[in-house]
């Protein structure tokens, strides 16, 4: 059982992968590069872990590599500030919070996650826009802290992979002007409208056609599409009807360029924080995990 690191090799990886080579970082570190090439060697031994994959004679960082090297980062940023505050030289930086959001999340829930990081603590918050196994994968190698996420993403049964439900939110069905006269007999007026709809993955799109389904409706999928600003343009331009929250379609309606043809009973647009389990938390996204609800 591994029961200590020695700082010295870490350091000397951390600088091989910030370096990008031996050669490099035997220049920086003013070390021989067959004695720099044997002491990670050595660590990864110790360890019993690769971090690199040798290709084409470049050191690429392996997940783990990655791994470790954000770690190894945090702890000398840690040591650095521990001899600044025994010297009284300390100024406090701001903690970094790192979210992730699904292209598909509404944006003012976006907005009001990151407001209440602000508010929880003095941060700087990084939001990043992406598909689901991208953040997944960008948050268990310790990139993100949370992921907001309107769908829970197929996950591996061995990723430790944390949801709560945040919000949920009545979708209703919008159209251009030309699809004004579907508000009568509504939802039977729909047989063999045209829609625009979330791809298959998300719990939006199987929830609407349970729907369709359930009262016998046929539709015609014209287009499918995550991107929720794209999906509204493609319906202010009359090419189908459109799921939608209320003030997700709100600011359009106000131009009238959409208009509500009707609401699903039963059918919403939910919305989860995920996270990874991690051994050193970020108190900011700890908070938000724990308590934050819209």
């Amino acid at each position: 059982m591994l029961n200590w690191i020695n700082y010295h090799h870490l350091n000397y990886f951390r600088v091989i992968a910030l370096e990008g080579s031996i050669s490099k970082a035997a220049v920086k570190l003013k070390i021989g590069q067959p004695t720099l090439s044997a002491q990670l060697k050595q660590f990864e031994e110790t360890i019993g872990i690769q971090l690199f994959e040798r290709k084409h004679k470049k050191l690429i960082l392996t997940e783990s590599g990655m791994l470790a090297l954000e770690y190894a980062n945090e702890i000398f940023k840690m040591g650095g500030e521990l001899l600044e505050v025994l010297h009284d030289r300390f100024v406090p930086t701001r903690p970094h919070v790192q979210f992730g959001a699904l292209d598909s999340v509404p944006k003012h829930v976006v907005l009001a996650v990151a407001k209440a990081a602000l508010k929880a603590g003095r941060c700087t918050v990084s939001l990043l826009e992406g598909d689901g196994e991208e953040l997944i994968r960008e948050m268990q190698l310790h990139k993100i802290d949370l992921v907001i996420a309107n769908y829970i993403p197929n996950i591996k049964d061995d990723l430790k992979i944390y949801s709560r439900s945040i919000s949920k939110f009545p979708i209703n069905i919008y159209g251009s002007k030309k699809y004004i006269p579907l508000k009568k007999k509504f939802p039977n007026s729909l047989q063999d409208a045209p829609f625009i709809l979330p791809t298959s993955h998300s719990k939006l799109r199987r929830d609407i056609e349970n729907f369709f389904q359930t009262n016998r409706i046929s539709f015609d999928i014209v287009a499918e599409t995550q991107d929720t600003a794209l999906q509204k343009l493609m319906g202010i331009d009359g090419l189908g009807l459109i799921p939608l929250t209320q003030s997700a379609a709100q600011p359009h309606i106000d131009e009238n360029k959409l208009f509500e043809i009707g609401k699903i009973p039963g059918v919403y647009e939910e919305v989860f924080l995920l996270s990874s389990g991690r051994k050193i938390e970020n108190p900011i996204s700890s908070l938000i995990m724990k308590h934050f609800k819209l």
